[in-house]
């Protein structure tokens, strides 16, 4: 079984350790079980040559947001701009099997928004979503959900 593959931006590293916990886990599963599926991340930054992916993935965003209520005016993206013109680089959106997406309750209806307009971007769903770094009960059910989508 090939390894789930997960693209990724992370500016202050929470998103960076989620992945890290999320990939640490599924080896912990594969040794214990070796159809467990193992899990690699690849972190898109803006110093990544951009190429076309042959692979199914998932997107695992952050959300910066600048202004706006979330829902109707004024919100900007920040800083996840390269993974996105990563993903809509020649046909590399038609691989993304998922996104997930990761922020801060406190901002309301900004709680994953880069997410979900990813998710609308690429015409998938947002599959699974934690909050700042997450715990290790989010780690093992975003670990449970991507086995589940790519069996």
């Amino acid at each position: 079984m090939q390894p789930i593959r997960i693209l990724f931006s992370s500016i202050s590293g929470n998103t960076r350790s989620f992945v890290k916990k999320l990939t640490d886990y599924a080896h912990e599963e594969h040794i214990i079980n070796s159809a467990a599926p193992l899990i690699e991340g690849f972190e898109i930054s803006d110093l990544t040559n951009f190429t076309d992916e042959t692979d199914p993935f998932f997107v695992c965003v952050p959300t910066y947001l600048s202004g706006g209520n979330g829902i109707d005016n004024g919100v900007k993206e920040l800083m996840t701009n390269t993974l996105g013109e990563y993903i809509t680089y020649h046909n590399n959106a038609q691989l993304v099997q998922g996104i997930i997406g990761s922020g801060n309750r406190n901002f309301n209806e900004q709680y994953i928004l880069t997410a979900r307009r990813y998710a609308h971007a690429t015409k998938t769903a947002v599959v699974a979503d934690y909050e700042l770094r997450g715990t290790n009960q989010d780690v093992e059910r975003i670990y449970n959900i991507l086995i589940t989508l790519t069996k």
